[in-house]
């Protein structure tokens, strides 16, 4: 792969992850005051909800080093190795880590009976993407994983 596809990924991941902590921030807090002078009655859940949001962030923040890593490897000619599988591993485990958290909080809600249909909206559609993620980053660690037992087969054949 040249260097050029992966320095494009590189700088993907790196303003992905910037954008996040940008959002996390300066437009979550303004959003959930603003959803609080309009609901009134969920302002106990502000401040939760934030602080909700920066824990899954770090599973987030370590699944986005794992891509960096990953291009690394892709980089130095180690993409069909065990590093590899371990960084796609550690991606997969980050995001049903962030699928768990956020299935939790949204039953949690629920059972409270504030679930606000805002909240459920963004809690599905984050728990839609990661799932998406998770199984991208199962089905890559499996490929590899099998082209890495080809790999030392035809190293032994030879």
């Amino acid at each position: 792969m040249k260097q050029g596809k992966t320095t494009f990924l590189k700088l993907a991941v790196v303003t992905l992850g910037i954008i996040a902590l940008l959002s996390c921030i300066f437009w979550l807090p303004e959003y959930s005051r603003n959803s609080v002078e309009t609901n009134p009655d969920y302002a106990f859940l502000r401040y939760p909800l934030l602080i909700f949001v920066y824990i899954t962030a770090i599973p987030f923040y370590i699944a986005l080093y794992q891509a960096l890593k990953l291009l690394q490897y892709i980089e130095s000619k180690n993409a069909f190795s065990e590093l590899a599988v371990e960084s796609l591993k550690h991606i997969r485990y980050c995001a049903i880590a962030i699928i768990t958290l956020y299935v939790i909080g949204l039953i949690f809600l629920w059972f409270l009976n504030d679930l606000h249909s805002s909240i459920a909206m963004m809690g599905a559609i984050v728990i839609f993407a990661t799932s998406a993620v998770a199984v991208f980053a199962a089905v890559l660690q499996e490929l590899l994983k099998n082209a890495l037992e080809i790999k030392s087969e035809n190293d032994l054949t030879i």
